[in-house]
């Protein structure tokens, strides 16, 4: 029994030292070389266990999958027509061929090394393409920030994917400086554009002022002459109505006056009204008794 348990136990440690010497594990974050000899002959990614020969004929090198974040320091660089500006450029990447990888740079010092020296270039060619006012502008339509970061990111990758076995996934500008003597020409240049854009705004409104007033005018003046048109219509209206009721005094009087108040009495009865008044007021003195009308004789 004794012998059984000695026997289960030398196995166990003899499956343990073969699975140490023979095998190893590759985590998700993880990828991993294989060294023949000292040199690099197999790449694995897929995670799980995995056989090799046990050292010195094959070793395993280890490199973390994740991404990582390499930040620059603050750079000057100039725009587009030799204007200065202080930039702080951020480079999100991994590991993305190992075998590549540990070839072309072997650490992650030395790569970021590289991300550093590449970086940079990328970031003067590029930025020298394009002007200050896409950077810096009063006008937001006109600043091409992100283009210039998705251009900027194109280059490097270009640079780096074939060569180094390096995936760049983000690249972008955490700040954006520029010196006192930039910034008081560009507050100059925004206020001068501020001022342009006022000042055609007022010449705008004036003229808007000005076009108004004129249509304003001429529909006073046309108000006025149908007005006027409309005031000598009804003049000679009442003139003429008038002239009859002359016509009518002149041949009789009496007739005259009575007729008028019989015209005044039917516009105020024309709709029911209750009105209390004395009997003996103009028009409704008629309503009372009739006037004595005598046939007017000729002296």
């Amino acid at each position: 029994m004794k012998n059984l348990a000695v026997t289960i136990l030398v196995a166990v440690v003899m499956i343990i030292l073969a699975l140490y010497l023979f095998s190893f594990q590759v985590r998700e974050t993880e990828f991993a070389l294989v060294t023949t000899f000292g040199k690099p002959t197999r790449p694995v990614i897929e995670p799980g266990w995995h056989f090799k020969w046990p050292s010195p004929i094959e070793n395993k090198i280890q490199f973390d999958s994740r991404m990582r974040n390499f930040e620059m320091s603050l750079d000057e660089t100039t725009t587009k027509g030799a204007v200065p500006i202080i930039v702080n450029t951020y480079v999100i990447w991994r590991v993305a061929d190992p075998l590549k990888f540990y070839t072309a740079v072997g650490t992650v010092k030395e790569a970021e090394n590289k991300l550093h020296s590449l970086a940079k270039d990328t970031q003067n060619r590029v930025i020298g393409r394009h002007n200050f006012s896409e950077f810096v502008n009063s006008d937001p339509a006109k600043i091409r920030f992100t283009e210039i970061q998705d251009e900027m990111l194109a280059d490097l990758q270009r640079n780096v994917s074939d060569d180094f076995g390096i995936a760049i996934e983000t690249l972008g500008i955490k700040q954006l400086k520029v010196s006192s003597d930039v910034s008081k020409e560009v507050f100059a240049r925004m206020q001068a554009e501020r001022m342009r854009k006022t000042n055609a705004t007022i010449a705008e409104g004036e003229a808007q002022a000005m076009k108004i007033r004129t249509e304003a005018d001429a529909q006073k003046t046309e108000l006025l002459a149908a007005a006027d048109a409309r005031a000598k219509s009804i003049m000679g209206q009442g003139d003429a109505e008038a002239a009859q009721y002359y016509k009518m005094l002149e041949a009789d009087t009496q007739l005259a006056m009575f007729l008028r108040d019989i015209e005044a009495l039917k516009k105020i009865l024309a709709q029911r009204s209750t009105i209390v008044i004395s009997a003996d007021t103009q028009p409704f003195k008629l309503l009372k008794e009739m006037p004595e009308l005598g046939k007017k004789t000729n002296p």
